[in-house]
Formats: structure tokens, sequence, C-alpha cells
């Protein structure tokens, strides 16, 4: 018997043979095929990238895509994106885009944030989806605490705060916090911010406190206040805040002034503030270059109260830095005023509110404070302007004798206030001490504080307000961290009044530029 072959099993080895050698002439090619694709691939994107530098390439939104936010309200991301709906180009789109996601990570509510920029539907030429992922924070609750000090009060504090992020969805932001400092000064407030509220573009923020000051030893009072803030308006430039507070204050001490027994008790601050503030400085511990301006402006007495304090008050603050070209050294000075006024029936014979005058001193670095008339180096805290003899007290143990203890006086502050500042930078020729950022600096500084009020300013001349300013300079080593600015100087008062308190010598200074 003679066995057929099957034709269809030699078609079959014949055809697996054939497609073997394709396999085989598929691999030697693909390496080239492959180098050709990411050549042509290049040569697009080369092209893409000139053409976006040197025209304008159309391109228009189809959608965009949120994704990740499982508590955050869609309306909330979709309003801090919107710029990207109406961008027209590409280089719109990616100018919105790197908005977009600085705005959603200023809402301080997300871990990170990644805006992706993909093609829009292949039947849709021209358009682009935008992807926006987000991912919310782990941990909703955050907290910090730490232990200050003002060595120029000589005074510590305990400072701790509690932040409870998002809670409704609404990016909004609940914080409790507690300051407790020793001798001076106790705050407890809780409050919340919106970053949108209704219809509303900027942030609303409203905060309920409870303060005391202990100004005792400089001016024979104590101060608490319970009260309600709003902000109203708060940009990068722009700041509108309203404040009603129910004020105390009150004298356990027994050994105020008269001008201090004055205004003791009982009044309502109700009071609108509005700063405008522009800082053009390239850091704000060792500004080198550029220059700052803040203007505050106050109103209070919009509450309609007989018991309501009514004054208008007006603050500026400008700064320069310029850069000498050597060693970094740069050249920083400033000039800051301020004048608060009564208003009212009978403004002309009426005081301002005792916490709301102008008090100069404290070694506080005029550098760093930015935002009006407040520090003068070699003077202490309040330890200038106009000043009344506290309540004199007899000493018992010499009271057969018939001698009394000299009396204390107290520092009432002022309604004109002028400060200036002229402070030289350089780095030090320690190589050890340049790369900490560690270096040296002298300064020269005037300041005065005179009243207005109540008359007075027709006692006021010319000569009279040029004598009234002090001055002081000095030289000094500054220590800048992330978190504040540490100085120890040496100061030398050139002028000073009678009952000024100032001091020549070293002191430590600490600022913050926040």
């Amino acid at each position: 018997m003679v066995k057929k072959e099957n034709p269809i099993a030699e078609v079959d080895e014949d055809e697996e043979d054939f497609d073997e050698d394709e396999e085989e002439e598929e691999e030697e090619e693909e390496p080239v095929d492959s180098q050709s694709r990411m050549r042509d691939e290049r040569a697009k994107m080369e092209g893409f990238l000139r053409r976006m530098s040197s025209e304008r390439v159309p391109l228009r939104v189809h959608d965009v895509i949120i994704k990740g936010n499982n508590k955050t309200k869609e309306s909330l991301i979709e309003a801090e994106v919107q710029a990207l709906k109406t961008a027209t180009s590409v280089q719109e789109l990616l100018q919105a885009a790197t908005i977009a996601n600085a705005r959603l990570q200023k809402l301080d509510i997300f871990d990170s944030v990644n805006v992706t920029l993909d093609s829009g539907p292949p039947d849709l030429p021209g358009t682009s989806n935008v992807i926006v992922e987000v991912v919310e924070s782990k941990n909703p609750i955050t907290g910090d605490i730490g232990i200050f000090t003002k060595p120029e009060a000589r005074s510590w504090s305990v400072e701790g705060s509690l932040k409870l992020k998002n809670m409704l969805g609404y990016g909004d932001i609940w914080d409790g916090s507690l300051s407790y400092g020793w001798d001076q000064t106790s705050e407890v407030s809780t409050g919340v911010a919106l970053p949108r509220f209704m219809k509303l573009v900027n942030p609303v923020m409203a905060r309920v406190s409870l303060l005391s000051q202990d100004w005792l030893k400089f001016s024979s009072y104590k101060e608490q206040a319970m009260g309600l803030s709003l902000g109203l308006i708060s940009t990068r430039k722009h700041d509108l805040a309203y404040n009603l507070s129910w004020r105390t204050l009150t004298d356990p001490s027994q050994r105020a002034s008269v001008s201090v027994r004055r205004q003791l008790g009982h009044n309502l601050l109700s009071h609108l503030k509005y700063t405008f503030k522009i800082d053009k400085r390239n850091s704000p511990l060792r500004p080198t270059r550029g220059f700052a301006f803040v203007s505050t402006s106050q109103i209070g007495g919009l509450f309609p109260d007989y018991r309501s304090v009514r004054f208008i008050r007006q603050e500026f603050d400008l700064r320069y830095a310029l850069p000498l070209g050597f060693a970094r050294a740069a050249l920083n000075f400033g000039v800051a005023g301020g004048a608060v006024f009564p208003w009212g029936s009978g403004f002309l014979t009426t005081s301002v509110s005792l916490p709301d005058r102008f008090f100069l001193g404290g070694n506080s670095s005029p550098v760093c404070t930015l935002g009006g008339p407040t520090s003068l180096l070699g003077f202490k805290t309040r330890g200038l302007g106009p000043n009344e003899p506290r309540r004199e007290i007899q000493d018992k143990s010499n009271n057969e004798s018939g001698s009394d203890t000299c009396p204390e006086r107290d520092f009432l502050g002022g309604d004109l206030a002028v400060t200036t500042f002229a402070d030289l930078s350089f780095d030090l020729p320690l190589k050890v001490l340049r790369d900490s950022n560690i270096h040296g600096h002298a300064f020269a500084c005037a300041g005065s504080l005179v009243k207005l009020t109540e008359n007075s300013f027709r006692d006021l001349s010319f000569q009279k307000y040029k004598d009234s300013f002090r001055s002081s300079a000095g030289f000094g080593l500054i220590v800048p961290t992330k978190l504040f600015r540490m100085e120890v100087n040496y100061c030398y008062i050139l002028r000073q009044h009678e009952h000024d308190r100032a001091k020549t010598g070293v002191q430590f200074s600490f600022s913050s530029p926040l």
C-alpha cells in the first residue's frame, strides 16, 4: 500500500518557513525604523518649538478634566482654573496652566497639583484637553508650637496653633491659636478663611479673639480686648479689613500718671483698615537691590455709639536697596512716617485713645520691620516721646526721714511719628561666614515723636520739631536664618532727651520678615 503525502501539510511548512524569514527581516529592520521615528519626532518637536518662539500658535481648550478631588468641591477648582478656558493659543495656555497650578497650591489643601495638556478629540483639530489632577492632604490637621523671646523687652512667650483644612470642601481653613507671654501679651483666637465666598472673587476671613496686653512697665496700663475681625479683600498688593472690639484699659498698680488715668475705662473700637503693599526687593532678610512701599490707612468710629473711639490714622514706609558692586555690599535706606487725629465734634480739644497712638523704640531691625514708624535702635521699647511722671509712692522704710522715691514715668505716645535709617551691609573676609550668609553692617537711624492733639500743635514750631529728633549709630554682626534675622549690635546713642530710655552698648535683636 502506498502512503499519500499530505500537500496541505507541505504548504503549511513552507509558509511557516516563509513567516520565520519575514520575522527575521522585520527584526533586522526594526532598529532602523525606530531610529528614524525618533529622528522624525525630534524634528517635529524642534519645529514646533521654533514655531512657538517665532509666532503665535492658535489653540483652544475643548474641556477641563478634574481628577482626585474626593472631598473638595469641583466648583472651587473650576473657579481657580477659569483662565484655562479662555486661552486662544499654546503660549497663553502654558502661561494659564502655570498660574492655575500656583493658585491651587496656594489654597494649602493639596499635597500636590499636576496640570497636564493633552490633545483634544480627533474630529476637532486645533483643540486641547486640560487635565487637572490634585492629591488632597492626607492629614487635614496640622499644628505647631514655639517659644519666642524679645531681649529688648525682656519678655518670653509661648505660641501654638492648630489648623483644620478643607472640612467643608470649600478650601476652608479653620484655625485656633494661643499665645501666652510672660509679663506682656496673651491672646486666644479662632478663625476661618474661605478662598471664595459665594460670588466674591477675593478670599474672606473671619476671626474672633480675646487679647490681653500688659504695658504696666512702660505706660502703667493693661489692655483687654474682645473682638471680631473680617478680612474683606486680600490680594498680593491690597488688603481691606474691618475690626469691631470692646476694649478695656485698667491700672492694677494704681500708679498711673494723670494722662493715663483719663484714658482708663471702656471704649468701642470699630475701624476699617486698608493696606497697600509692594515689595520688589530681592530678599526680606538681606536685601541688596530693589524697593518696597507700604501705605496703611485707618478710620475708626464707624459704629454709631457714644463710646466708639473716632480717629483717622495714616502711615507709610518706603525702603530702597542699592548694590555697591563689591563684597556683596549694599546700602539700605528708608523713611517711615505716620499721623493720627481724632474726628467729630470738638476734635481740636480731644486726644486720641492711648492704644491707637504711635510709640517708638525697640531693637527690631529697621531693615526687616516694614510697615510704619516703630523701630529705633538703641532705644528701649516705648522708650522715647511725650511722657509724664507716675503717681509718687512714699517709701515706708524712709518714712521718718520724709524722703520719697524718685517717680518713674509713663510714656504716652504721640500723634506724629517719623523715623529714618541707613544701613550698609557687607560680606566678612572669612569664607565659612560668607558660605553661611553671616555678614556685618554699620547703621545710623533717627526718629521723632510729638503730640499734636489737645491744641498742642499751636506750640510746635520748626525749631522745636527739629529738636525732637533722637539718633543713634553703630555696627554689628548679622546671622540670617530661614525664620528670623539675629543681630548682635554695638549701639551708640548720638542724641537723646532727658527722660528717654536709651543705652550705649551691646544689644541683641531678633527680627522676622513676616
